[in-house]
């Protein structure tokens, strides 16, 4: 990346802030232009800096992360956020990923692990824990969702656009790769998301990575 990530944390543990500081000041790829530490504060620091992306806790007192992240996908800002928790608990997983979160990694990764996965979001992609994954994926299978994509009735162009998700491609991307435009990119996804019975894209990208195993 040639200019920095400009890095909004919104975590209620000042020692974990601190410690988020010091590991992006590792590598010239981000820069924290502001933390709090709450849900409401946080709320505030991000419509007024307009950050590239949100390091997000979970379980804070005041306002949990899901609400905080419920109320920025709703401005529509042109923001990743990534859930930074310590929790593991597949229920939170699912609940995060269909509020709309880019990323859901896990406190007790390595410093260096934590930074490729950042930059992986910074490029556009969903990005989870190996273990999250798999998490994620045993949760889908279930017999309400489609054996594979003919199953579900999705169209050569929303066949497309689901590999190019399972990819860990954003939208942007996709629109450039198909020629169209994003607009026509997240309708296709809102009708392939239907289709499959899925209510993000990142459980449409776990589903046919899934499919692809066999």
């Amino acid at each position: 990346m040639t200019t920095p990530q400009r890095l909004l944390v919104i975590d209620d543990h000042p020692l974990f802030r601190k410690a988020v500081l010091q590991l992006v000041h590792m590598t010239g790829d981000f820069e924290v232009v502001g933390e709090a530490s709450s849900g409401p504060e946080g709320l505030e620091l991000a419509r007024a800096l307009q950050p590239d992306m949100i390091l997000l806790d979970l379980n804070m007192k005041e306002m949990n992360g899901i609400e905080v992240l419920k109320v920025i996908k709703g401005w529509g800002l042109d923001v990743r956020v990534v859930m930074l928790t310590v929790s593991d608990e597949t229920g939170d997983l699912v609940a995060a990923l269909r509020a709309g979160a880019d990323g859901y990694l896990l406190k007790e990764m390595e410093p260096e692990d934590l930074l490729a996965k950042l930059k992986e979001a910074a490029a556009g992609q969903v990005t989870l824990t190996e273990r999250l994954t798999r998490l994620l994926a045993h949760s889908l299978r279930e017999d309400t969702l489609p054996r594979d994509p003919k199953q579900a009735g999705l169209t050569e162009q929303e066949a497309r656009i689901l590999d190019l998700i399972a990819q860990g491609k954003s939208n942007k991307l996709i629109a450039r790769e198909l020629n169209i435009s994003d607009g026509t990119v997240k309708v296709h996804v809102k009708h392939l998301l239907r289709k499959l019975n899925l209510r993000s894209r990142v459980e449409a990208a776990v589903w046919a990575v899934e499919k692809k195993r066999g």
